[in-house]
């Protein structure tokens, strides 16, 4: 789930059964820095299980566990969505139901290159030129 809080981009991968919210931001802040996303995706769950009529804990949704994923930082202030797309499409790419806390062996980096972050530009642009959105 994309997620903008902000002015930053950051990607949050659910799995509303286990209760586990992967949280994978370039600019490498824990989800404490954004209190009203948490408690946003902690109310949706919440509803989840009650709509569901899955029993809970008594700790509630403190019982939800959220995982900081070692991802790629980013180098400046303004690429965050280009790293959300990119985290996004490495995900999609494996098609793996788990996500490792120090990301995927096949992407693992300290930062994306130039060429990296270009790629995901090219690949956006193209499919919105698919989509017909800019005529």
């Amino acid at each position: 789930m994309p997620n903008h809080y902000s002015g930053h981009w950051l990607l949050l991968a659910i799995n509303p059964i286990r209760e586990i919210v992967y949280y994978l931001d370039s600019l490498g802040n824990d989800w404490t820095t954004y209190p009203d996303m948490k408690v946003l995706i902690d109310t949706v769950l919440q509803a989840f299980r009650a709509q569901r009529d899955i029993q809970t804990s008594r700790r509630g949704a403190n019982s939800i566990t959220w995982i900081k994923v070692a991802c790629p930082q980013q180098r400046n202030q303004i690429d965050c969505g280009y790293f959300m797309l990119r985290f996004m499409r490495d995900t999609l790419a494996l098609g793996r139901l788990k996500i490792s806390t120090d990301y995927f062996d096949e992407f693992k980096c300290a930062f994306y290159t130039k060429d990296q972050v270009d790629e995901i530009k090219e690949e956006w642009c193209q499919f919105m030129i698919k989509l017909n959105v800019c005529s």
